[in-house]
């Protein structure tokens, strides 16, 4: 059977029409790319990436492709990609992610023998050039993030996969439970799922993993944020005494909640100031006019600037140093929770000593939360009163700050040997492979063959 052939009966009815408008829809995608590229969602400079147009020569040797959506997932396999490269000194990894604020952290945080690209959008030709190019020995997707083509692809090519780290919302298996025939196809294609908790694990199977088994979440093993040395002590220069506390990762809406919050905190401490991190900086201009016209002092990071004493909303819109900021801020409010976003990784500001306020939309990190919650590792709050409410309780009470930010320490480094589990379980997948020295030559090189396709 050839390989074309095997494609086609691997997607099934519904994955081969998926495929179909793909194909056909290359106008609109290529619009939708321009589009993207004039907000600054692309990279204009690596937009055929995103065609999988490679932007570098292929390493010889045997190469692990990991593929995450945006930064946090990737950031969550960090301490694996460290492990398995110094575990397989042969081994060569290449991580794809499909957001420039990835792209733009992974640039600094990659070790030697990883190199990033870019995610080729899911048509099949693109998806073609890619594999063409790269010629992955395995693949490991992380979390949630499967794309028809990209599996169907690779996995006609007989190259494994394996899902790591993975998840599935609620939301998301009640509606794949309507579609149990695709989403079997997809899940099939993985020689093995690797599922964050049991409950996760249960879903999965009952969609058509198999073998699906539950080494726990590698977001445990991830170390602390990095931050600069000197950055940190020129801010903490200028912050000086100042009360302070941080909206970290915060979405649309929040924002302005948070300038809500700082505005009712003032009436009891004068000289507060609040950090906002936004988790897309391109916002950062958008949110400052807003909170200006509130009749607040602002301050943007990215104009290189520190906070002066008369600054009420320090905007901290750079990239890379969240880590920074909950090394300064006593208390952290972590967004994407108080607008039905599914929250960011309470773990960060848990690793900083930091006492953590989030909202009720905490999906994405539903069981991390919940035993949080259950253990007094972090306040949850409904809406911009009980905001306040909390934040001012943890300002006024050292004693009791300090106990939870310690008890949320201790949650954050109880499963760190999860990591070595998740290795021990993909060591079958990669034994075959990653130990061999270096021997591919004549890979397509960049301009090459591998560029002529539309």
């Amino acid at each position: 059977m050839s390989e074309s052939e095997r494609t086609r009966r691997n997607r099934g009815v519904l994955g081969a029409t998926y495929a179909a408008l793909t194909t056909v829809a290359r106008p609109l995608i290529e619009l939708t790319l321009a589009r993207r590229k004039a907000l600054g969602r692309e990279d204009p400079k690596r937009i055929g990436e995103r065609k999988g147009r490679p932007g570098k020569a292929r390493p010889q040797g045997a190469l692990l492709w990991i593929h995450a959506a945006s930064i946090g997932e990737a950031l969550s396999v960090k301490r694996l990609i460290d492990s398995l490269l110094e575990r397989y000194p042969a081994l060569q990894i290449l991580v794809t992610t499909g957001t420039v604020t990835s792209a733009q952290i992974l640039a600094d945080q990659l070790p030697e023998r990883a190199c990033h690209q870019y995610v080729p959008v899911d048509r099949p030709a693109w998806v073609r050039r890619f594999l063409d190019h790269w010629r992955p020995d395995a693949a490991f997707w992380v979390e949630s993030e499967i794309w028809p083509n990209l599996v169907f692809e690779t996995q006609a090519r007989g190259i494994p996969m394996v899902l790591v780290n993975a998840r599935m919302s609620s939301r998301s298996f009640a509606r794949w439970q309507k579609m149990p025939g695709p989403i079997g196809r997809l899940l099939k294609g993985f020689c093995l799922v690797m599922a964050q908790n049991e409950g996760e694990a249960s879903q999965l199977r009952a969609l058509g993993a198999d073998p699906v088994t539950a080494p726990g979440n590698l977001k445990y093993a991830a170390g602390p944020l990095p931050a600069d040395r000197e950055a940190l002590d020129a801010l903490t220069k200028a912050i000086g005494s100042r009360p302070v506390w941080l909206a970290a990762s915060t979405h649309p809406g929040e924002e302005e909640i948070a300038a809500y919050a700082h505005q009712r905190l003032a009436s009891t401490w004068p000289d507060l100031m609040t950090v906002i991190v936004p988790r897309h900086p391109a916002r950062s201009e958008d949110i400052a006019t807003k909170l200006r016209a509130l009749g607040l002092t602002v301050t943007r990071r990215s104009q290189g600037t520190l906070p002066g004493a008369g600054t009420d909303i320090y905007i901290a819109d750079t990239l890379g140093e969240l880590g920074l900021f909950y090394r300064l801020a006593p208390v952290a409010f972590v967004g994407g929770s108080l607008i039905p976003h599914g929250g960011q990784n309470v773990l960060e500001p848990a690793r900083l000593d930091c006492a953590i306020v989030h909202g009720p939309h905490m999906e994405n990190f539903r069981v991390i939360a919940e035993e949080m919650l259950a253990k007094g590792a972090a306040f949850e709050v409904a809406d911009a009163e009980e905001l306040v409410k909390v934040v001012s309780r943890l300002l006024a009470d050292e004693t009791l700050r300090h106990q939870v930010a310690a008890t949320a320490e201790a949650v954050a480094r109880q499963r760190a040997e999860v990591l070595e589990t998740v290795v021990s379980q993909l060591e079958p997948v990669l034994a075959g492979f990653a130990a061999r020295a270096p021997e591919r030559v004549g890979a397509p090189t960049v301009g090459g063959s591998a560029d002529a396709r539309p």
